[in-house]
């Protein structure tokens, strides 16, 4: 068994470089957008529902292409691949950067979609394949470190960039970055992968693209339209019909898109459980508390993405370390710390008033990021350490998959409750304080009233959505108590042979 592990000695840390370098960039342009949404609605004059859609889509796409990787990885070489995926990532940044028009800007968010969806499962999967069980936690701390500086400079530099430029300037600034790692990729990687003869059920295609997109969109779509709209839930259950027909095909096949089977080992299936739940739990601060900032406090962009940035900053810092500990003590002991405190701070969150201090929420937000940074990689490497080399593909496939649905549905999750709970407390304030009105109030004193009630209702709507986040993370932290440490399942010779056939064929590249 220790023979499969290590048939790659020395990892290709050159081919590494650049794939983390073009993962870099995907997350970096992802990441600089959120920020700029208000602006880009003032200059293409679009609405709150319409401008969701350059992230709404580009979680579409990831949704419909990534269960096709496992594949994709498989059938063609990681040089290919790479450059198929920055090819597109490239010329969806160039579209977007010129886009006069919202449908081109989305159309450009949208093949940028497809590239950066190649991208992240080809690097976890090289990730996996050149380091052995007990180094992979230093390694994918490594690995952490590099992606989450993305978030780290992201919102601060996209403050910046909207206060003193048009807001194009954020795909003008990574175009070039993004044509030299193309043009990098293209010199450096080599092409020696041998055939292989494994072709795509394009119905399982169709059947995953229905029932993830479905989900995605169905999901994505509740915050905006409501759960009673036709358009929601008919998509959400032809997506559960779609998914369920997908699955129970995969089970079937000899050569399956997408192998369900992982699930059959226990700590993949608990680490999957945990991070789709953390995911969820994890949008509540990414999605409410620049609501809160910039819609309730009036903070400018670029003071909301300092205030992001401590945080950001000891998440990165952390990764590393965060891998060295896991080698040594394992994932269980990481992932409740990291919880309880994610739990706490998601608790003092749900107290938020009109005037807390700005201090006080870079504290805040700033420790519950170092909590998930105790969590995320930990929990995901310890449950893909469990499963064979052959099915690497699949668990790194299926683990992207589930963020992307999670995501969807806590982001759905959450702006569906502060919606509601904002519009119920604002009929509440609105009607007593028509009933304690003495006299009647001019337009000016109306309007003022008006504006005072929903800034309260929607705060009260906030701290609502946060303390439902505190029992998503607190399910999160029950499932982390079974967590034990992972070691790799036994095959049989069979498939140490085909494991060792995936590490050889890397060996080539």
């Amino acid at each position: 068994m220790q023979q499969t592990i290590n048939t790659n000695p020395r990892p290709p840390y050159g081919l590494l470089a650049v794939l983390m370098v073009g993962a870099f960039i995907a997350f970096l342009n992802n990441t600089l957008l959120n920020i700029a949404l208000p602006s880009i609605m003032n200059d293409l004059k679009v609405d709150a529902a319409t401008v969701q859609w350059l992230s709404t889509g580009y979680m579409l796409v990831n949704g419909i292409l990534i269960p096709t990787t496992a594949f994709l990885i498989q059938k063609y070489s990681v040089r290919r691949l790479f450059l198929v995926a920055m090819g597109l990532f490239t010329l969806g940044t160039i579209l977007a950067g010129f886009a006069h028009a919202f449908p081109l800007l989305l159309s450009g968010r949208m093949t940028q979609a497809s590239g950066s969806a190649i991208l992240m499962p080809l690097l976890m999967n090289v990730m996996l394949t050149s380091f052995p069980v007990e180094k992979r936690g230093a390694a994918m701390g490594i690995f952490g470190l590099v992606l989450m500086g993305a978030p780290a400079i992201g919102p601060t530099l996209s403050g910046w960039i909207v206060e003193h430029y048009d807001w194009r300037m954020l795909f003008h600034v990574v175009t070039p970055i993004a044509g030299a790692v193309l043009l990098i990729g293209f010199f450096l990687l080599k092409d020696k992968k041998e055939k292989v003869d494994i072709r795509l059920d394009l119905f399982s295609v169709l059947l995953s693209s229905a029932g993830f997109g479905g989900l995605l969109y169905g999901f994505s779509s509740a915050g905006s339209k409501g759960w009673d709209s036709p358009q929601v839930y008919m998509t959400l259950i032809i997506g559960t019909i779609s998914l369920v027909w997908f699955i129970y095909r995969q089970l079937k096949m000899d050569k399956p898109m997408l192998n369900f089977k992982i699930f059959k080992f226990p700590m993949y299936a608990l680490s999957a459980s945990i991070s789709m739940v953390v995911t969820m739990a994890m949008f509540s601060g990414m999605l409410l508390l620049p609501i809160y900032v910039q819609t309730i406090r009036g903070i400018s962009p670029m003071d909301a993405g300092l205030m992001l940035l401590p945080g950001a900053i000891l998440m990165a810092i952390m990764s590393p370390i965060t891998g060295r500990l896991f080698d040594k003590i394992g994932g269980r002991i990481l992932a409740i710390i990291g919880l309880a405190i994610t739990v706490i701070t998601s608790y003092y969150f749900s107290k938020l008033t009109l005037d807390t201090t700005y201090a006080h929420l870079i504290t805040l937000y700033t420790l519950r990021m170092f909590g998930m940074s105790l969590v995320m990689m930990p929990v995901s490497t310890n449950g893909l350490n469990q499963l064979p080399a052959r099915f690497y593909p699949h668990g790194t496939a299926m683990n992207n998959t589930l963020q992307q649905v999670s995501g969807a549905i806590g982001t759905a999750l959450l702006v569906t409750i502060m919606s509601n709970r904002t519009e119920s407390v604002a009929k509440d304030m609105a009607a007593d304080a028509m009933k304690h009105a003495t006299g009647q109030p001019n337009e000016a004193a109306m309007a003022e009233m008006k504006q005072q009630i929903m800034m309260k209702a929607m705060l009260e709507g906030i701290n609502y959505a946060f303390f439902v986040s505190v029992f998503i993370a607190a399910l999160a932290l029950v499932l982390a108590f079974f967590i034990k440490r992972a070691k790799p399942a036994e095959e049989t010779s069979e498939e140490q042979a085909t494991g060792t056939k995936v590490k050889s064929e890397l060996a080539k590249v």
